[in-house]
């Protein structure tokens, strides 16, 4: 395996790339991350089986995206590719630490200018990509309580469905979140899509975001996930609200949004979410407008 992608990132690199150091990272959830190094230049290596080539495609179309926004700095990509049995993707390699009070504010300010940025008149994107291995549908919708009801929480509660775990009846909870979100039509905005702290990072370079599950939507679903499991510090709420403050009804909708993610890690590592799920769903079951 190793041998394959030096080959492949040597033609890439139109040199001669022969892997001498090699260090497993850990901290990831869904794939095996590595550091390698020819002794000249380093690069972060993403690691899956063959078959979840598709998921580093989305994310490196995702990458190419955020990058052209040019507001908030995220990895590079050099190559995508597999191997006998595994599908790899490399980005360059950047030495990180957690983000302090300073970086933190200068992230939420480069938020707010990502969220800014871009004149879409639709949420979606265009084509389908993941939130970590599971799968997101992004059609293109002209109402956001459409889209966000539909292809997000009416889409995790199917799949839960067919995992056994069961939070009422969907038709009834989809046309709650859509009734809830029936006034509600936000500028779209480019979103990074799954923003928990893990996600984020400081370089040399200044702050990073990385692992995006982007597409155009409510900018308030990636605010509201960095509330989600905390480790934002204060000062990145503050640099936020300094460019693009939060409309009235923030609160309100925060605990909605995180729904989707909630309901995704159902999927994802299993009935462990499930109380805060039904805590979210009851409490939506009673809201009105």
């Amino acid at each position: 395996m190793w041998q394959a992608i030096s080959h492949q990132l040597s033609e890439v690199l139109g040199r001669q790339f022969k892997i001498n150091e090699r260090e497993e990272i850990q901290g990831g959830d869904v794939n095996q991350c590595y550091c390698v190094s020819d002794g000249e230049q380093r690069f972060f290596i993403k690691l899956n089986d063959r078959n979840q080539l598709a998921v580093f495609e989305t994310e490196a179309e995702s990458l190419r995206i955020l990058n052209e926004a040019n507001c908030v700095q995220v990895p590079q990509h050099f190559h995508l590719g597999t191997c006998r049995d595994k599908s790899f993707l490399i980005l360059n390699y950047l030495p990180t630490k957690t983000i302090d009070d300073d970086a933190g504010y200068k992230l939420g300010q480069q938020l707010a200018q990502l969220h800014l940025w871009g004149e879409q008149v639709e949420y979606g994107f265009d084509f389908d990509n993941y939130i970590g291995l599971t799968p997101q549908p992004n059609k293109w919708r002209r109402r956001w309580y459409k889209f966000f009801s539909e292809q997000r929480i009416e889409w995790q509660l199917q799949l839960c469905e067919e995992k056994g775990l069961h939070f009422g009846d969907i038709d009834t909870i989809t046309a709650n979140v859509a009734q809830r979100l029936s006034n509600h039509q936000p500028k779209p905005s480019l979103l990074h899509g799954d923003l928990w702290h893990g996600n984020t990072a400081l370089t040399v370079s200044g702050p990073i975001i990385f692992d995006p599950a982007t597409y155009w939507g409510d900018r308030e679903c990636d605010v509201a996930m960095t509330e989600l499991f905390g480790g934002f510090p204060a000062s990145f709420y503050q640099g936020y609200q300094s460019v693009y403050p939060l409309d009235e009804g923030y609160q309100d909708r925060k605990d909605l949004y995180n729904l989707y993610h909630i309901l995704n890690h159902c999927n994802l590592f299993g009935g462990e979410y499930m109380g805060q799920a039904q805590h979210i769903i009851a409490k939506l079951m009673l809201w009105e407008e």
